[in-house]
């Protein structure tokens, strides 16, 4: 009835009975003797506009299907770095908090001071939690200790978006390399996909190009996530300082001078881009493969007629690289599902816990979290795709939960939109090739105090680049000038870091 993706191996978690937690505090930096009768708090992120009743379905089913009582203290999304920033100075924190942003400096050194738990050495013990995929437990780790169980994500969810009316029009075959890639970019460009006479382009891209689309197009050449292992200097440099970077830039400028990227980039917003993808302005896009469905539904409501269709494509390479894609989600990892050590006082207690989290991860529970309760929410048709029945009912009852699963593709389910399922296999498929950042759990002062200046100035200097404002020459000086400003003393933290932790 429902397809499942076991990337975790889950299984029924025999821990999952009733589990007494009288011990924890039940409002968050207790003194152990607990306010709600072994009920756990949560602070939990609300990326919804508006909050679940606790009494609803939704928390009663989890409730019953984990066997623990808990309470969820929901943060708006907008404000989390502010509560989170004085829950970890006052050292109130939950039995669990939710911890994401874990580069922010503040919210890390509140991490990496005391008041959570290394889970690490418990994991073993639970069916569900010793199956997490060993790169998301290297990124997920702070100065090598895992002071949470790490919400997973997929490794890589990229790839590139291309229109596959506009290839059948113009007689292309799908590009899987970057040389054809960048002719189709061109092609789209000089040509008349659209059968109009309508100028077009090929890639639309936005402003954050240097952090967000063009960053993955580099690494089809080589280039690191953020930062990489120079092997032959045995440092660890940034990807953006690399020779495959400065390639791939040479590259795109000269996709862009043709004409085949949207001239206006370095001001284009992500709604505008979206925008102007789904106008026919542009037909190729770097992006989430799971976009597919958002770019042709925003597509068809413009216009119900549009023939809108994409391919996906997962296995773009370039020369002889090696098949590679760059994680966009911190190595799968989206955060922390942390303990207190304040309220959580033992480590039987902090099993108890834990296996609260094992039940988090089975399949009838992530079900609940995704899709809700079977006719109520969500309904399965002939052909066993799982389809919403009241839009407006799960988003106020289910969604909200969506994003606490703690594995997000440990099971995925089958829809009537093609779309999806392509996305969902080529996500899992892209695992096997994701490429992490090596120094993502590790840390160097100079970076937390200095790299977003760095960055910005490298990344001012792209953008003249692509616009033929700056030669090469150009950005490899801003490089050598950013080596006074704090970025020799960043190679030099993290690789000292690296090489600790990798003895």
């Amino acid at each position: 009835m429902i397809t499942r993706r076991n990337l975790l191996q889950a299984a029924p978690v025999a821990a999952a009975g009733a589990l007494a937690l009288s011990a924890c505090g039940g409002s968050g930096g207790g003194s152990g003797e607990g306010g709600s009768g072994g009920s756990l708090s949560w602070m939990a992120l609300l990326h919804t506009p508006t909050t679940p009743d606790a009494a609803g379905p939704v928390h009663s089913g989890l409730a019953e299907e984990t066997g623990q009582d808990f309470e969820i203290q929901w943060v708006p999304d907008a404000s989390k770095e502010e509560k989170m920033n004085a829950a970890l100075a006052s050292g109130s924190v939950a039995d669990i908090t939710s911890i994401t942003n874990l580069t922010n400096s503040s919210i890390r050194s509140g991490v990496t001071s005391g008041l959570f738990w290394d889970v690490e050495p418990f994991l073993g013990e639970f069916e569900n939690l010793k199956g997490i995929d060993p790169k998301t437990i290297e990124s997920a780790r702070l100065d090598g200790v895992l002071y949470g169980v790490p919400f997973q994500k997929p490794l890589a969810r990229y790839g590139v978006l291309v229109r596959q009316d506009w290839l059948d029009e113009l007689g292309l075959d799908v590009p899987h390399t970057i040389e054809d890639l960048g002719e189709v970019a061109k092609a789209f460009a000089e040509g008349d996909p659209t059968g109009t006479g309508q100028s077009v382009t090929g890639f639309i891209d936005r402003e954050e190009s240097f952090k967000v689309g063009f960053r993955s197009l580099a690494g089809y050449f080589g280039a690191g996530e953020t930062f990489q292992l120079d092997e032959a200097a045995g440092k660890i440099i940034p990807a953006c300082t690399s020779e495959a970077w400065m390639e791939a830039m040479e590259w795109y400028q000269e996709v862009y001078a043709a004409g085949g990227v949207n001239q206006e980039f370095i001001t284009t917003q992500k709604q505008n881009q979206q925008q102007a993808i789904a106008q026919d302005k542009g037909g190729i896009v770097v992006t989430g493969l799971f976009e597919a469905k958002n770019y042709a539904a925003l597509a068809d409501s413009i216009n119900p007629d549009s023939g809108v269709e994409w391919t996906l494509i997962n296995d773009i390479t370039y020369a002889d690289v090696p098949r590679r894609i760059v994680s966009d989600t911190g190595g799968g990892m989206g955060g922390l599902f942390s303990i207190s050590t304040q309220s959580v006082k033992s480590e039987d207690e902090v099993r108890e816990v834990l296996a609260f989290a094992d039940a988090l991860m089975t399949e009838e529970v992530h079900n609940l979290m995704t899709n809700g309760i079977e006719g109520t929410h969500y309904e399965v048709d002939g052909d066993g795709a799982v389809n919403i029945i009241d839009e407006a009912l799960w988003e106020q009852e289910v969604q909200p939960y969506s994003s606490s699963r703690l594995a997000e593709n440990a099971f995925t389910y089958k829809s009537s939109n093609e779309y999806v399922n392509l996305a969902n296999e080529m996500m899992e498929e892209n695992s096997e090739y994701a490429i992490t950042n090596p120094v993502q759990s590790l840390n160097s002062e100079t970076f937390n105090s200095q790299w977003a200046t760095i960055e910005q100035g490298l990344n001012d200097v792209y953008n003249k680049f692509m616009m033929g404002q700056a030669t090469m020459g150009d950005y490899e000086a801003a490089i050598e000038s950013a080596r006074g400003q704090g970025l020799d003393d960043i190679i030099s933290e993290y690789t000292e870091a690296y090489e600790e932790f990798n003895a």
